[in-house]
């Protein structure tokens, strides 16, 4: 068991301190003392100051501030000699004002005047083009650019990215390195993010990342924050964790973006706990510049929800309040969602309600359903569905998965039909594999397994290991023994070191009485020497998160926690309760796999709650794999005895135990 040394509770007075110190920092700024501005535009011509009576540069540059394009413009043809500042200004106000209209005519004075060789008016150009939408001229700029500094090529990458041109960004750089140019920080930086632009749609991306990673250790740049923060965020979109990590701790000096970006490096990749402990790191540094923002309290919100720390939300609740976050929608949105998934759908509902309904969004919606789903209560996910349509809100592909999701375990097979159906009839939506899954697992859920098999034959995308899990889940309860076979063999070849598939399929065999299939599938995965993915729970006790890994023989309180199962489990045998050995696939004795099973991480984490938790509390456990049957049959038999409400969240959704009955029907 590890527990964290801290939990928000001691961060309380820095939560607070930072408040003040900000305020303190801007009340202390010196009052800003506004210039003159001219009334109108005519002022700004007809009555000039006697000094600059005979400077049109400067009146187009005030006319520009003004945003007096147009005047601005036909008094320049007026100045014999206009600066590189005056076509700045307008560049810039024809940015402000986005007039492509104008773009043109500013272009042709600067090369009349002589400065279409400017390199600097040449990067301003590329920023107005690629401001305006015009790709094209941006790249005739660069073309006709003969001496190009870095900016000038810096430019146009950056107006490549921000037009979704990653290949022809990453094609851009590869030609700077060829021409010898002396790349900076922005240069590497802009690389780096084409790569993750282009990782949708490319396996490489992973390897680029790491040569321009290697690029830039040789050049220097590689302890640049800017440059280490963008790296900290590549390595983070691509799953790779560890060289986050090596990246982040490598780096001298690290601003509050380094930070947020290694959190949310870490809630994306699925280990909350170090995203709270990293959090915690930063907060007890005292320094005033890594002060919270939107950005980083969104990154710890969700790390309390996949921790389902309730308490620790609470208190960041708080905080957003103090510090007026919850003005900022997609923080109010990851309240929503950290309420949810840490077991309490009525706080959720609550902030969920105080939002605007002019400010919700499709995000606020999609938390609301999804939990809704996620908490067993489907037909109100579904009137939320309705709701959302019926107030403007166009559904997205996320919210066709919650609300199909819903009617599959409501049983609403017509309904689910009909949604499905409408996606690309009424909203235009483009079904994806999650939604196929969906549908699967909707007709598997109604013993419709041929029409399910016929949609997964039909379908124009190629199936998901996640839609042969869902077929198989299905053939696990109705016994079909020809389609389970069908959807392991997929399994096998898509997900050939998954262990959990070989347990599902021998599960049927067993239900089937095919006795030398299971052996089959037993050899086959002694055989194949497949690491299981070791099991952790969580589970908050007074503000504080403990972790439990499977056999944790390091626990202080293991004695106690032993005691009291091997309790637990005599006094159920007594009521009917038989250990579901079968999840075992080793060839042990009896006695040794029920050994075993009492050993599983959220059992662990359960009789640690009920030692040491408040009486009468509501137990919230989170599991990083799915809920095994014994887990799950124990679990509603411990509620029963310690009348208990049991909130545990594993994979693939939550099961609220109650009086010995599941949300999930049992099925899952």
């Amino acid at each position: 068991m590890a527990s964290l040394g801290l939990t928000l509770t001691d961060l309380i007075p820095f939560l607070r301190r930072s408040v003040s110190l900000a305020a303190r920092r801007f009340f202390l700024l010196p009052p800003h003392k506004p210039s003159k501005i001219f009334s109108s535009s005519a002022d700004a011509i007809t009555s000039p100051p006697s000094f600059l009576a005979s400077n049109q540069n400067h009146q187009i540059q005030i006319l520009c501030k003004q945003g007096n394009l147009s005047l601005a413009l036909q008094l320049l043809p007026h100045e014999p000699k206009p600066t590189q500042r005056t076509f700045e200004s307008l560049i810039l106000a024809c940015c402000q004002l986005n007039s492509p209209s104008y773009a043109s005519a500013i272009h042709r004075s600067i090369s009349e005047s002589g400065f279409d060789s400017d390199p600097f008016l040449s990067t301003r150009l590329i920023e107005m083009y690629s401001r305006l939408g015009l790709l094209s001229e941006a790249r005739q700029v660069l073309h006709n650019t003969p001496s190009k500094t870095v900016f000038v090529w810096n430019a146009m990458l950056k107006a490549l990215l921000a037009d979704d041109e990653a290949e022809e960004a990453l094609s851009l750089f590869c030609e700077m390195n060829c021409v010898g140019v002396e790349l900076d920080s922005y240069s590497y930086s802009c690389a780096l993010k084409s790569c993750i632009a282009c990782s949708a749609n490319s396996s490489c991306s992973p390897h680029r990342v790491k040569q321009i990673h290697c690029a830039a250790i040789r050049r220097g740049y590689d302890s640049h924050v800017y440059v280490a923060t963008t790296l900290v965020d590549c390595y983070s979109k691509l799953g790779f964790t560890s060289y986050a990590e090596q990246v982040f701790d490598d780096m001298s000096l690290r601003t509050l973006v380094t930070w947020s970006a290694m959190i949310g490096c870490y809630v994306r990749n699925e280990r909350p706990y170090d995203a709270l402990n990293l959090f915690r790191e930063m907060m007890l540094s005292q320094d005033p510049d890594l002060t919270p923002n939107a950005v980083t309290i969104v990154s710890v919100l969700l790390a309390c929800a996949g921790l389902a720390a309730l308490g620790q939300g609470k208190i960041l609740h708080g905080y957003i309040l103090r510090r007026e976050l919850d003005s900022v929608l997609s923080v109010n949105n990851a309240l929503v969602s950290m309420y949810i998934k840490s077991g309490s759908i009525v706080l959720g509902r609550q902030v969920f309600d105080h939002l605007d309904p002019c400010r919700r969004d499709a995000v606020s919606w999609n938390s609301l359903i999804s939990g809704y789903a996620m908490h067993g209560f489907y037909q109100e996910a579904i009137q939320v569905f309705d709701e959302m349509v019926q107030s403007g809100v166009s559904p997205t592909a996320v919210s066709f998965v919650s609300v199909l999701g819903a009617c599959s375990h409501c049983g609403l097979v017509e309904e689910g039909k009909s949604i499905f159906q409408s996606m690309t009839q009424k909203y235009n939506v483009v079904p994806c594999v999650e939604h196929y899954s969906c549908m699967v697992d909707l007709l598997g859920r109604a013993g419709q397994l041929d029409e399910a098999v016929k949609l997964i034959e039909e379908m124009p995308l190629e199936p998901s290991p996640q839609l042969w899990g869902s077929l198989l889940g299905a053939c696990r309860k109705f016994g079909h023994v020809e389609y389970a076979g069908l959807a392991c063999s997929h399994l096998l070849e898509l997900e050939p070191k998954n262990s959990g598939n070989y347990v599902l399929l021998a599960d049927v065999y067993t239900k089937a009485q095919l006795p030398e299939e299971v052996d089959r599938v037993k050899k086959l995965l002694e055989e194949q020497s497949l690491p299981k993915l070791a099991g952790c729970s969580w589970i908050e006790v007074y503000q504080k998160v403990y972790s439990f890994v499977s056999v944790d023989e390091m626990n202080p309180q293991i004695e106690e926690i032993d005691a009291l199962l091997l309790e637990l489990v005599a006094a159920m045998k007594n009521h009917g309760y038989v250990p579901d050995t079968k999840v075992v696939l080793y060839d042990l004795e009896q006695e040794e796999k029920e050994r075993m099973l009492l050993r599983h991480s959220e059992k662990l984490a359960l009789a640690f709650g009920l030692i040491n938790g408040k009486r009468g509390e509501v137990i919230r456990i989170t599991k990083n794999l799915r809920l095994c049957e014994d887990c799950h049959s124990f679990t509603k038999l411990v509620s029963k005895f310690t009348k208990r409400d049991i909130f545990v969240r594993d994979v693939n959704r939550f099961h609220h135990f109650k009086d010995g009955v599941c949300s999930c029907m049992d099925y899952w």
